[in-house]
């Protein structure tokens, strides 16, 4: 399975930051698969900021939970993050992932996109 992140490299602080993962060789219905979106700052720790799963339920950090969406379509096999009202504290390269179940501990994702970087700035 391959995962391609895309999106706009740049955002304004205070728009939102929309990102898309198209997923090839695999469908992102199957069980037991869940799909996450993953952030490193610089400087900073692999975040898990969320996940979708196969039913397309979905899990938020809480943290991030009040403006951040996570959703599917399952027509295209393409998943997407939205996460509004950026600050700079935002910018990182983000990542879209695949693993057996939802956890939050980021290492664990070992089918990873290749990242796209994601700067806040005006």
């Amino acid at each position: 399975v391959q995962l391609q992140e895309s999106g706009p490299g740049l955002v304004k602080p205070s728009q939102t930051l929309s990102l898309t993962c198209a997923v090839s060789g695999g469908s992102i219905s199957i069980n037991p698969y869940y799909w996450s979106w993953i952030r490193q700052a610089p400087g900073k720790a692999l975040e898990v900021i969320g996940y979708i799963g196969y039913s397309g339920n979905t899990y938020v950090r809480p943290s991030l939970r009040s403006r951040t969406s996570i959703s599917r379509d399952t027509s295209n096999n393409q998943f997407f993050l939205q996460l509004s009202s950026v600050t700079p504290e935002d910018t990182a390269v983000y990542y879209c992932a695949r693993n057996d179940y939802g956890t939050t501990d980021a290492h664990i994702y070992n089918i990873r996109g290749q990242g796209t970087q994601v700067t806040v700035s005006s």
